[in-house]
């Protein structure tokens, strides 16, 4: 299975980086682990609803542009389905199962994401009702994942 993460912005944070290359390394023996940054758009602080929009869109059409047309994308949503790690990995496996092989996670800027990414949404996912950092939410979502496959598989849960 190919796993994209496709997230808006440039990581910096040297314990995130750490916790990221953990989970992406533990990953690589279960699947092709593929970490994808668009840059994100540089905005004033106080924008106005339609500068907001604008700054989705754009940020919308850079993740688009590394999303193929047979992906099955799941968009990280605060309005999206929140689910267990067992249902995770329940739905993981059935995607690979019925020949899903590619899927694709988006994680979107500060702002969230434009309404086009969220159209090409297969699946709209939620961690949490709280707004998570978007920067944060890379090394959530891995370490999911790898859970889901211990599960999958019916290993141990390794820290």
């Amino acid at each position: 299975m190919k796993i994209s993460i496709i997230s808006v912005g440039k990581l910096k944070e040297k314990y995130l980086k750490q916790g990221i290359d953990e989970y992406t390394k533990r990953l690589g023996a279960y699947a092709n682990i593929n970490l994808v940054e668009v840059p994100d758009e540089k905005a004033p602080e106080n924008l106005s609803e339609a500068d907001m929009e604008e700054v989705k869109r754009k940020e919308g059409e850079r993740i688009l542009s590394k999303i193929s047309h047979d992906d099955h994308v799941i968009t990280l949503e605060i309005k999206g389905k929140m689910i267990t790690s067992e249902q995770l990995a329940k739905d993981i496996d059935n995607l690979a199962t019925y020949g899903k092989s590619k899927v694709t996670f988006v994680i979107g800027g500060s702002l969230g994401l434009s309404d086009e990414v969220m159209k090409r949404s297969d699946y709209a996912l939620s961690f949490s009702k709280m707004t998570l950092p978007h920067q944060l939410m890379r090394l959530v979502l891995l370490e999911q994942v790898y859970r889901a496959f211990r599960i999958i598989r019916g290993e141990p849960y390794l820290v």
